[in-house]
């Protein structure tokens, strides 16, 4: 059903915003608007915003008539149910936030499980060589999980365009296979990875660092910003090997895994010259945090 919460949120005030619960109430909204040739931006999200999730609504809402936001802790992309346990949840807030941003059109879709899967979920994709390196590796059925609750939302929705950062840069890799294989008519928008100040990658899972460890978590980025100096002047080898050495010596942080690769199809380089698109992937445990993060590396010249 649809709902116009009017909520006090600190500091954010009374807020007014549209959310629905039910798909068919999401349909039936949608669907009274799609004779008006509106266009319809979608921003999929598993609540506990911040400024990266913003910057997505911000840029929906630039080119779309009608900006959607989905709201939903997807349970079965977590290979670890503590994971999933440990996820922030922080629904009003998230809506106090949204409200700065959205017009009276655009709306918040916040689902149950029991909406999103009313049955036993057996689809299983195969994505390929994309599903199986790096986050496929570490996180077994994870990317299965990531496109069986976007293909569902896509069907619901039915945007014309779909926003995703590129700090998950795997999954958005996987999203685009996803769109291939269900045949969606929907334009998939990567944005870039927004940043702290010291230069830790905007995510929901910052806010359960310790503050130690979240005084120390730039090491991410100094190595990512490291890979591309050393880059000119060692191998890829060696410099798997110092940005390995420069994260693990950071007290309470272990590397999990760094890797060259070619962004487009994510297959690992052993040279440089090898693609003209290179991106460093790395999984860092901060404690029991696991983070990522990456970044685009310019080839050093011949």
């Amino acid at each position: 059903m649809l709902t116009i919460v009017y909520i006090f949120v600190p500091p954010f005030g009374m807020i007014k915003v549209k959310v629905f619960n039910t798909i068919s109430e999401t349909r039936k909204y949608l669907g009274a608007l799609a004779s008006n040739n509106i266009s319809v931006g979608f921003v999929p999200t598993m609540g506990a915003l911040h400024p990266g999730h913003l910057s997505l609504v911000r840029q929906a809402m630039e080119s779309n008539n009608i900006v959607v936001v989905s709201v939903f802790v997807n349970p079965i992309q977590f290979n670890d149910p503590k994971d999933l346990q440990k996820y922030p949840i922080r629904l009003e807030k998230d809506l106090g936030l949204l409200n700065n941003f959205l017009s009276s059109d655009d709306f918040v879709f916040v689902p149950s499980i029991e909406e999103m899967y009313p049955s036993t979920v057996k689809k299983k994709y195969d994505f390929g060589y994309l599903g199986e390196v790096m986050e496929g590796l570490s996180r077994p059925g994870h990317f299965n999980g990531v496109g069986i609750v976007v293909d569902r939302l896509f069907r619901i929705v039915q945007p014309e365009r779909a926003y995703f950062g590129e700090k998950d840069f795997q999954q958005l890799a996987i999203i685009r296979k996803m769109v291939e294989l269900e045949n969606h008519p929907i334009n998939i928008i990567g944005c870039p990875i927004i940043r702290e100040d010291d230069g830790l990658a905007m995510s929901s899972r910052n806010q359960l660092l310790s503050s130690s460890l979240r005084k120390n978590a730039g090491v991410l980025y100094q190595s990512l910003l490291k890979a591309q100096s050393l880059s000119a002047i060692h191998t890829v080898e060696e410099t798997c090997e110092l940005i390995t050495r420069m994260i693990n010596a950071m007290p309470g942080f272990k590397l999990e895994y760094v890797e060259f690769a070619d962004e487009r199809t994510l297959r690992a380089i052993n040279n440089w010259i090898e693609t003209d698109a290179i991106r460093c992937f790395i999984a860092v445990l901060a404690g029991k945090i696991r983070l990522i993060d990456n970044i685009k590396i310019e080839p050093p010249s011949k």
